[in-house]
């Protein structure tokens, strides 16, 4: 080796040594203020609450105050869009939903791709979403909401959150599973959907456990079916869409941390740390279970891998669907 190579050598080693140790330092100093948590709907909703029973824990575990703020609107767009373009340092963090970093892109043209531009922390938690209907209708099985659901101009509608919501694509998946004729009604929001069905102006949701298990503990609302492939820890006695006659059938929802592209590896690996302890800690995953929201810590490799494969499964359901975004 000539003392040019040598040189070149030593100076390539160095700059690589340089980039391991300022990686190094910025993980040592992370965070060095506080951390933000983007949340893509309104105080109150899910997402929200899952972030807020969080945030606490963490904190402990950052050493500094993290703060929820949330970018409501467009199905999570506005958060995702504020969260790529947000300072790659790991003090801005997005938990996301199944919509805003898998669906949203096949039902709008965006100007983002929210996998490739986001790098995935973990996921939060998986949960089943539960379709009810108001306690005064008639639907008491799945048999009766098929039956219903496959007369010519039916009225068994189903409310969602918004278009390309997990309500929503559950709801699509039976349509297509059982040869329905039900059509999909989209709020913005859930609280508005809850309220049109247990006012009686919607006839049936498939909702998040978090928004309905209240309503069915008092009465209001029936339980029909879970859409997971195992029953709800919540409602033990509510068979699966499953189990009732469609076997395969799997629609769950699931929030997930990220964060901006070209967030330091050091940085990465310090927030998937400090969300995986907190996760596994027993009075957080006993305050989840309690609204049934199943914890689900994973590497960033396995969040990324799962919200890809999510965006090619509901992609092909909006596809087949032919659901357009708003």
């Amino acid at each position: 080796m000539t003392i040019r190579h040598r040189l070149a050598t030593l100076v390539f080693a160095a700059l690589v040594l340089g980039g391991v140790v300022a990686q190094a330092a910025e993980g040592d100093n992370f965070p060095s203020q506080p951390v933000k948590i983007i949340v893509g709907f309104a105080p109150g909703g899910s997402a929200d609450t899952v972030a807020r029973i969080l945030a606490p824990r963490l904190s402990e575990a950052f050493k500094q105050s993290v703060v929820i703020e949330n970018k409501a609107g467009a199905g999570g767009n506005i958060a995702t869009d504020f969260l790529i373009k947000a300072p790659p340092d790991g003090h801005t963090i997005m938990l996301g939903t199944i919509g805003s970093l898998s669906v949203n892109q096949h039902l709008n043209k965006l100007a983002y791709d929210p996998i490739a531009d986001t790098a995935a922390l973990s996921i939060a938690v998986v949960f089943t979403n539960v379709l009810v209907v108001n306690a005064s209708s008639d639907v008491r099985s799945l048999d009766d909401y098929v039956r219903h659901g496959r007369a010519d101009n039916s009225r068994m509608s189903f409310g969602s959150s918004g278009i390309g919501s997990s309500g929503h694509l559950a709801g699509e998946l039976l349509k297509s599973a059982a040869g329905l004729n039900n059509q999909h009604v989209a709020y913005r929001g859930g609280a508005p959907a809850m309220n049109d069905l247990l006012g009686g102006a919607l006839p049936s949701i498939f909702s998040s456990p978090t928004d309905a298990l209240q309503h069915i503990q008092t009465g209001r609302l029936r339980p029909i079916a879970t859409t997971g492939s195992k029953r709800l820890d919540a409602l033990p006695h509510i068979p699966t869409i499953a189990e009732s006659g469609y076997p395969g059938f799997e629609a769950v929802n699931w929030y997930a941390f990220a964060a901006p592209l070209r967030t330091p590896p050091e940085v990465v690996r310090r927030l998937n740390l400090a969300i995986v302890s907190v996760l596994g800690d027993a009075g957080i995953v006993a305050q989840l279970r309690k609204i049934g929201l199943e914890p689900n810590p994973t590497s960033p490799a396995e969040a990324a891998r799962y919200i890809r494969a999510e965006s090619d499964k509901w992609g092909a359901v909006v596809r087949k669907a032919k659901i357009k975004g708003e």
